[in-house]
């Protein structure tokens, strides 16, 4: 059993809610705004579940055209597809996994900027940040408005503690390159 990607796991969830087409669990993560975890394009979605067929995790179960519209292929999941993703969500929660993301990298070498250079970059990164935590925030109390149960959205809750505690640490980093408390060379005297 090969593992699952991040969007096989959200496409055989979806699936084990209900059978539907591709098209349709494309609009349902964008409506759920599953897309903000999940890398999910149209071309990436359709591929994915052409894979997950071709594992026998997911078949398909009818074909139907509306109008003008190309045809589409309604899919569920099978009992295999069931237990993979099961044991995919059971290693994935308990299993850390480095994920190598791309802002550790440049930050490493943000010495290679200007003090003022790196702290203005930083803070425009903490306005994007305060964007996030809004939407995030705004989510969160649409899913409890609608009483949607916590277990559907604790993902947003914990996106959320991630965006406080990165805005958390680079406010604290800025304001330690601006006291002189971060020691930071200009790239002129290096």
């Amino acid at each position: 059993m090969s593992e699952l990607t991040p969007l096989a796991i959200s496409v055989l969830a979806l699936l084990n809610e209900r059978p539907m087409h591709a098209y349709e669990m494309y609009q349902l993560l964008l409506s759920r705004q599953n897309n903000r975890i999940v890398k999910v394009r149209p071309g990436s979605l359709y591929h994915t579940v052409e894979r997950l067929a071709g594992q026998q995790y997911v078949r398909a179960i009818g074909t139907e055209r509306a109008g003008n519209r190309p045809e589409r292929t309604t899919y569920e999941i099978t009992p295999d597809g069931n237990v993979a993703l099961t044991r995919r969500v059971e290693s994935g929660l308990e299993n850390f996994v480095y994920e190598y993301p791309l802002f550790p990298v440049v930050l490493s070498e943000a010495h290679n900027l200007e003090a003022d250079d790196a702290v203005l970059r930083l803070r425009r990164r903490v306005e994007e940040l305060d964007r996030w935590l809004a939407d995030v925030d705004e989510a969160i109390g649409l899913a409890r408005a609608s009483g949607v149960p916590e277990r559907y959205w604790m993902a947003a809750d914990y996106a959320r503690g991630q965006l406080r505690a990165e805005r958390t640490w680079i406010t604290t980093t800025v304001e330690r390159i601006e006291s002189k408390d971060l020691e930071w060379l200009s790239r002129k005297t290096q």
